[in-house]
């Protein structure tokens, strides 16, 4: 088993060996695939070299001390946080050699088609269909809230492929080529002014089987695992302490503190207080829970990380819109193509993104439902078509 120092010393040999590529994000990304420091719990050959995904931050503290741009949530959020664990856990020796490496370069770009107009927290009821017509499946229905469809080359795609079984029962999940023949994409404009979000039609859409991840009528289990690593990868994971939206808050009240009134400014100190230590709560809450991982795919746990970030982040912007006072309440118009982290400097941008936390990822409460029964054993609500094929559900 390699040691911490191990570890440091080949991430600095990583370093040194591509200086002059540091600031071009595929070639050295690549590079660091090929080490096996990408993700270090996938296997090695893999990207990984087989060990704790704890140790993962030792890298990660590597190379940000050498100015190395290093934000998979930036670069490649749902492939890399979601898209190749599960095709690692699912997918051929084909599929992972195809699409694994080009996942975390940002190579290609990934979405999560899951939600559909009818069934947003009720994903395995939905109806968009897959009939097989030879060594093909044809796919026809629409998807809804696809974060950077637009600009994705291949979406993770969980479709009904057999209605005359109990919903759960009757989903398979495939590779979609977003470029493919029968793929629409139209944008969904936010209260930010911008479009990240997409529906997107499919109209007689062939996807080959060899693009299948699980067996057929699998898709709900498939479908699973990319959840519990969207929950983690949401969660914002490990991370410096004071960075991140409380390091905004921090410099916000840093400009305004002395404009306040005193008994305003008390008020406010408090809150930027707690709001401070509950960011630390959950930085190390997160950390704890990624160095007490086991190698593999995470559990339901996970939802506690989203659950309090989310929560978090609208709290801390909502504190930074108040500070800011009447400035708050202007936001520049526009509808660019762009994801919101693309303008940085936008508080109120950030405030109105942060509304859409509580949402994505599975709301907060479905979050709640799965932490009490799956974490702590409660009853589980009233599902009136669990057991009763999806094509008799009352609709």
């Amino acid at each position: 088993m390699i040691t911490d120092d191990e570890l440091r010393e080949r991430t600095e040999a990583l370093v040194a060996a591509n200086r002059d590529v540091l600031d071009d994000q595929i070639a050295f990304r690549g590079a660091q695939w090929d080490d096996g420091l990408a993700t270090v719990q996938f296997p090695e050959g893999r990207g990984g070299l087989g060990i704790s995904p704890g140790k993962q931050s030792i890298v990660d503290d590597v190379l940000r001390a050498h100015g190395v741009r290093y934000d998979n949530l930036r670069i490649n959020p749902i492939g890399i946080g979601m898209g190749a664990p599960t095709v690692l856990t699912y997918g051929s020796d084909e599929l992972i050699d195809k699409h694994l490496r080009r996942i975390f370069t940002g190579e290609d770009i990934w979405c999560q088609l899951f939600s559909e107009p009818t069934n947003g927290s009720d994903v395995a009821g939905i109806p968009s269909r897959a009939v097989r017509d030879g060594d093909e499946w044809v796919v026809n229905g629409q998807k809804v809230w696809t974060t950077l469809a637009h600009v994705s080359s291949y979406g993770m795609l969980l479709t009904r492929t057999n209605p005359d079984v109990p919903k759960h029962k009757g989903l398979s999940y495939f590779i979609l080529d977003m470029h493919a023949p029968g793929v629409e994409i139209r944008p969904l404009f936010q209260i930010t002014g911008e479009a990240e979000f997409n529906e997107v039609f499919l109209t007689d859409v062939r996807i080959p089987d060899t693009h299948r991840l699980g067996a057929e009528g699998e898709g709900w289990r498939v479908a699973t695992t990319t959840l519990m690593n969207e929950r983690v990868a949401l969660s914002g994971g490990p991370a410096p302490r004071g960075s991140g939206a409380i390091a905004e808050l921090v410099k916000c009240w840093g400009e305004r503190a002395e404009l306040l009134a005193p008994a305003e400014r008390a008020v406010m100190r408090d809150r930027v207080s707690d709001l401070w230590v509950r960011a630390e709560v959950l930085r190390l809450t997160n950390q704890r829970a990624k160095d007490g991982a086991s190698a593999g795919n995470p559990g339901p746990e996970g939802s506690v990380g989203k659950l309090e970030s989310a929560q978090l982040s609208q709290a801390i912007h909502e504190c930074i819109v108040d500070l800011m006072g009447a400035a708050g309440t202007i936001h520049e118009l526009g509808y660019p193509m762009t994801r919101s982290d693309s303008a940085p400097d936008s508080r109120t941008g950030r405030f109105l993104r942060s509304r859409a936390n509580t949402i994505e990822g599975g709301t907060s409460e479905i979050m709640r439902n799965i932490l009490g029964e799956r974490v702590l054993g409660l009853p589980g609500d009233v599902r009136v078509d669990k057991d009763i094929p999806w094509s008799e559900a009352p609709r």
